[in-house]
């Protein structure tokens, strides 16, 4: 079905502490941080600016899902791509600067969706499977499996017939 990726949300359980400091269910919902692009769907579920953080703070989501993490933070996505076949190869840049990640320099080279960003990302296949592109090779992802992403230019190319979901930790780094 296409499109079917557009459809893709999180539910995020918070627990915390009640009334008598027991442990307990303080949140359940879909997350309210999502963007639905032609190129993926992004949702976050967790954020915060700050590390270590206290354990009774909330996140610091905001309205908008932003592409890189807090200077200091974290934050926790599930990231849903198509089927490559769905995707215009122009509108994959478009689909990452609308997450405010203008840096990620995605339209500079020949590969569709080559961008680097300024962080380390720890990303988890959950369903379906994609292929990590880089410059100089590639390499098949399938459910359990995991990447780290240093910082260096890599794409996403799904060349199955359903949607792919990751969950992704992005922490911020410097070279």
């Amino acid at each position: 079905m296409s499109g079917e990726h557009l459809a893709k949300t999180a539910r995020r359980v918070i627990a915390g502490l009640d009334a008598d400091g027991k442990s307990t269910v303080a949140v359940d919902e879909s997350t309210a941080t999502r963007v639905a692009l032609p190129a993926f769907t992004v949702n976050d579920v967790w954020r915060v600016d700050a590390l270590p953080a206290a354990m009774a703070d909330g996140d610091t989501l905001a309205a908008e899902v932003e592409l890189d993490p807090p200077a200091a933070g974290v934050v926790v996505r599930l990231a849903t791509f198509p089927p490559d076949a769905e995707i215009d190869p122009a509108v994959y840049a478009e689909s990452i600067g609308n997450l405010h990640g203008e840096d990620a320099k995605a339209e500079d080279d020949a590969i569709v969706g080559l961008h680097a960003t300024e962080t380390v990302d720890i990303a988890t296949i959950i369903d379906g499977e994609i292929y990590a592109i880089y410059e100089t090779g590639e390499t098949l992802l399938r459910p359990g499996d995991t990447v780290i992403n240093r910082g260096i230019k890599h794409a996403w190319s799904n060349r199955t017939d359903k949607p792919v979901t990751m969950v992704a930790v992005m922490l911020p780094a410097k070279r």
